[in-house]
């Protein structure tokens, strides 16, 4: 047992970048960056003793892959293993790209309509799953915790809760979880929320998701709510769409108990803070300031996808085109948005869509000396990106439904102590309940959606210091060090057990 590890990662992505090099070997390198979600989880990692991490990797022949099922990794996160699950192209696609994204991804954020399940293939969905499951069972230690993320691998804590009955599990939802009404679309939602009742803990970024899920368990199972509690001031905003007055903490099923934790993911302050005061950026942002000229930029950062309001943004800087003709060469959008790497129709449909409302903007307003809109739609170094976070006078990030959405907090953290600007945020955005200071929208309202522009474009100087103030110290707040300290102490107390937390309270 000595070579079994206290914490196993349960991702779909690999912990490293797989780099093709000139005699056609594979070199495995630490990510550039420790900004993103990977080195966020190897963070944790690296302070729980000895760790591991399982993923999928593709192979043409899964029973004779060739590359190495298990690999050892000493990096600056620490020492671990790898464990490398072979899936075939096709298997990939069923259980991420069909049953993941055309399925689940749709009713997570709300677009029934967009729901198809007769592509999928449940088989196959569960084959991977138990795949996951397996590798996760022979890599951890007896008082180890296996820690699985995401709607992808929903099925992995029931099977490995049969391999390991007395191991500890902990999944962490990054995307938000519907209400019953929505979630109980899917013909597998009794499995799907047994195999999450079978956790020791269940995580979601705001107190609202996991009040949908206990929703959703109190509607398939007999499983309770046995405690909850008043939410943190700090995740309460009157009124707004998403804010919850309770937060569920402890559920129970089947003898067993579920801590239920609420604990965002937030942005890596200190990496922006060091990234935003370097020469290079400054000199970026000299150059788009003079670039922009006299005009105010309003800045949009998102992927392309139906769910981040990318065409609802354009139409409503449209509609700001058309009312306020005096705002003509005084204001311009920069939208990035960047193209998912699938080939998806409902994808390609948005993205033709935006370039489409980009070109009919431009035409009808633009001219020689200035342009309305810039659309970039590949992805762009996040040197490169925190420079236009300071540049911008706005940043503009509305999505019809976002789990949590780490933009918004990246441009306040990238404006530094003295930075201002204004920001409209989406209500339907997680941060939305974290972040004070924000100009709060209804993207489904092209009132509200008119109403933001015009107020961030006439905001004084005053009113943008004092919000920013408030926007810098709730992003702060919610960083990526108080994501990763709160999850460490949450999986030491899991370790440890019932019995021993309560002795340790008495």
């Amino acid at each position: 047992m000595s070579d079994r590890s206290d914490l196993v990662v349960v991702y779909h992505r690999q912990p490293y970048e797989e780099v093709e090099l000139e005699d056609g070997t594979t070199e495995m390198r630490e990510n550039k960056s420790p900004n993103g979600i990977v080195p966020t989880l190897k963070g944790v990692m690296g302070q729980m003793g000895k760790g591991a991490w399982v993923a999928w990797k593709h192979a043409d022949d899964p029973a004779h892959p060739d590359f190495e099922r298990v690999v050892e990794i000493d990096d600056s996160y620490g020492q671990y293993k790898v464990s490398r699950l072979p899936l075939t192209p096709e298997q990939v696609s069923s259980f991420y790209h069909v049953t993941s994204k055309e399925a689940f991804w749709p009713i997570l954020h709300g677009f029934k309509e967009r729901y198809n399940y007769d592509p999928v293939d449940w088989p196959t969905f569960r084959e991977v799953n138990w795949a996951f499951a397996e590798a996760a069972a022979n890599e951890v230690s007896d008082t180890g915790v296996v820690w699985v993320h995401d709607y992808n691998l929903w099925l992995v804590p029931g099977y490995l809760r049969q391999l390991k009955p007395d191991v500890k599990i902990a999944f962490f939802h990054h995307t938000p979880f519907p209400s019953a009404d929505m979630f109980n679309v899917l013909p597998w939602r009794e499995e799907i929320v047994r195999s999450l009742l079978a956790c020791d803990s269940v995580g979601f970024h705001i107190p609202r998701y996991a009040q949908n899920f206990a929703s959703v368990a109190h509607s398939l199972t007999r499983a309770r709510t046995v405690t909850d509690e008043y939410t943190a001031d700090t995740m309460t905003p009157r009124g707004a769409a998403l804010s919850e007055r309770f937060t569920p903490k402890v559920m129970e099923w089947r003898g067993r108990r579920i801590a239920i934790e609420v604990n965002p993911v937030g942005a890596n302050s200190d990496y922006l803070s060091e990234i935003a005061d370097t020469p290079e950026v400054d000199e970026k942002v000299a150059a788009i300031r003079e670039w922009v000229g006299d005009a105010q930029m309003v800045l949009s950062v998102s992927r392309t996808d139906y769910t981040k309001g990318n065409i609802e943004q354009l139409e409503a800087f449209e509609r700001l085109m058309a009312r306020r003709p005096e705002l003509h060469g005084k204001v311009r959008l920069m939208m990035v948005s960047v193209g998912a790497n699938r080939a998806m129709t409902a994808y390609e449909e948005v993205q033709q869509r935006i370039e489409e409302l980009t070109g009919r903007i431009n035409g009808t307003y633009g001219s020689f000396e200035w342009q309305p809109v810039s659309l970039i739609s590949s992805a762009i170094p996040l040197v490169e990106l925190v420079a236009y976070y300071r540049a911008a006078d706005v940043a503009s990030i509305t999505p019809l439904a976002d789990g949590l959405n780490l933009v918004a907090a990246e441009y306040v953290l990238a404006k530094g102590a003295g930075g201002t600007g204004a920001l409209i945020l989406s209500e339907f955005a997680g941060c939305a309940v974290l972040l004070n200071g924000a100009i709060p929208v209804n993207p489904f309202s092209h009132a509200s959606m008119d109403r933001a522009l015009d107020q961030a474009l006439a905001m004084d100087d005053q009113e943008k210091n004092a919000r920013m103030a408030e926007l810098r110290k709730s992003a702060r707040l919610w960083n990526i060090s108080a994501w990763r300290e709160s999850t460490t102490r949450h999986f030491r107390e899991l370790r440890r057990g019932p019995e021993e937390r309560e002795t340790a309270i008495t």
